[in-house]
């Protein structure tokens, strides 16, 4: 969450919630109509995993191909029926520990 941040300050996006299902993260964010959702994802995702795999080196043995991020990702939008807040309530809800027991062996770290 704190490298999100820092690297949304760096870019100017609005990192504003994050959390995570257990094997991915969810992200909702705000940037200027200048950056695409590609661009977005491509700097969070690259400099995340730059910075994840410079302050805890020891994740590397963890990991398939020392790929950090699958390629994939999801990108909505608020409008049509989906608010703000809707996404906001939806990504809090991620990340309880009895929803997420199955994914137990596939975490490198407690956060």
């Amino acid at each position: 969450m704190k490298i999100l941040r820092e690297i949304g300050e760096r870019y100017e996006y609005v990192i504003d919630t994050v959390g995570t299902d257990g094997d991915h993260v969810h992200v909702f964010c705000g940037a200027a109509p200048r950056h695409s959702p590609a661009e977005i994802m491509r700097v969070l995702k690259s400099l995340s995993a730059r910075e994840m795999l410079e302050r805890i080196p020891e994740i590397r043995k963890e990991l398939w191909g020392a790929a950090f991020w699958g390629d994939g990702y999801y990108v909505g939008t608020v409008g049509d029926g989906v608010t703000e807040e809707s996404i906001k309530k939806y990504i809090e809800k991620q990340g309880k520990d009895d929803e997420h027991k199955a994914f137990a062996q596939m975490r490198l770290f407690n956060l």
